[in-house]
């Protein structure tokens, strides 16, 4: 079986353009890069990844794709370009002419935008119509209040391939599931083709949290989408907040063998492969 890690992270300070990393982020305020991951990969039996963005620039994007070139550990980069700029579909294009087959994704960080109906603006238009020209995924990165917006964008374009990251954010402080995330993501589920990450939720969770804690959530979300639109992804280092590596993909692999027994090879592999398109060894 082969196994992808659909979601994580690659960083350095140096670089300067993650606004929202400061030295209060204490655990996360150094370096991340593919040789601080190599050895939970190989441990793990992770044959690749997909890496994400983690700053709203088009360099952040360049420095991911340059990544590519000299790790083949990562199978694919979901970058970010400025979704309301004029020259937004020019951007595009140079973004996936210099990604050379690396480029497999978009993703403007919708949760750091203070309007909840910033998705459904008309302006954006050109952004989502050049995705799809270029066969390029949407991760939504996006929070409760805002999946009714992201269920309106998605039906204005029923080709894009799109993706909700983290499960939508759910409120995982108590063992009650979230009404209106839970209503939410069920309709979105229902009225659009878009996939679910099965990532992101350990820190949604109070400190200490494990299985039991996500198990209403997790049910939930594979009661919406089913094997067939779920993948697994560490969202690493973030993760580490919580859980190491390992230990977030032993809890994800019993969370999958309670709520979809035999879904393992599509959840922890094949549905990721196919949704962005990589090309990986022995696939």
């Amino acid at each position: 079986m082969i196994r992808i890690d659909a979601h994580q992270h690659y960083w350095s300070l140096r670089r300067g353009d993650y606004a929202w990393l400061t030295p209060r982020e204490t655990a996360l305020y150094r370096d991340f890069t593919p040789k601080h991951l190599s050895q939970e990969l190989a441990q793990c039996a992770v044959h690749a990844t997909v890496v994400v963005q983690a700053a709203p620039t088009e360099s952040e994007s360049r420095f991911l794709l340059n990544l590519t070139r000299r790790h083949p550990s990562i199978a694919g980069v979901v970058g970010w370009v400025d979704f309301e700029a004029n020259d937004v579909a020019e951007r595009i294009t140079n973004l996936v002419r210099e990604g050379q087959g690396m480029l497999k994704g978009l993703r403007p960080m919708v949760q750091d935008i203070s309007d909840p109906g910033w998705l459904d603006r008309p302006g954006l238009d050109a952004a989502f119509e050049a995705m799809i020209l270029h066969d390029l995924a949407f991760d939504a990165l996006v929070t409760p209040k805002h999946l009714g917006a992201t269920a309106r964008r998605l039906r204005r374009h029923p080709q894009l391939r799109a993706i909700v990251d983290h499960a939508g954010k759910p409120d995982i402080s108590s063992a009650d599931l979230e009404p209106f995330w839970a209503a939410q993501i069920e309709q979105l589920a229902r009225d659009t083709k878009v996939y679910c990450k099965l990532s992101g939720l350990l820190t949604q969770a109070n400190q200490g949290a494990g299985i039991d804690e996500l198990d209403a959530v997790v049910a939930h979300v594979f009661d919406c989408f089913g094997v067939e639109r779920l993948m697994w992804g560490s969202d690493w280092p973030v993760v580490t907040l919580r859980a190491s590596y390992r230990e977030w993909l032993e809890m994800s692999l019993e969370l999958v063998r309670r709520h979809a027994p035999g879904g393992e090879e599509a959840i922890f592999g094949a549905n990721a492969v196919g949704f962005y398109r990589l090309e990986v060894a022995g696939n």
